[in-house]
């Protein structure tokens, strides 16, 4: 039900978009940098970012504490580097 109603949703964003052209696309790209290049929603992209940092981390770190003899050396190795990366982060900020 779900795949149908995001086809569909996909479909109408589809025709109206064709409809619409290219001048109408320049307009709506355009706003949407504007928007993004505001004070307030650049602080909180960061903020986001910040925390998905950090929540990689926490993740990377307890997949390694529960499960790190069971996986492969390569793997190991990234989720420890996520989580020094996230760790990093939490200090310089």
């Amino acid at each position: 039900m779900r795949k149908l109603i995001f086809v569909a949703g996909a479909a109408v964003g589809y025709v109206l978009g064709a409809r619409a052209g290219r001048e109408r696309y320049d307009q709506l790209a355009d706003a949407a940098r504007r928007f993004c290049d505001r004070p307030a929603v650049r602080n909180g992209m960061d903020t986001a970012q910040q925390t998905g940092r950090q929540a990689a981390a926490m993740a990377a770190g307890a997949v390694v504490d529960r499960a790190g003899d069971k996986l492969p050396d390569p793997v190991v190795e990234k989720l420890r580097e996520v989580r020094r990366s996230g760790a990093v982060e939490d200090e310089v900020a």
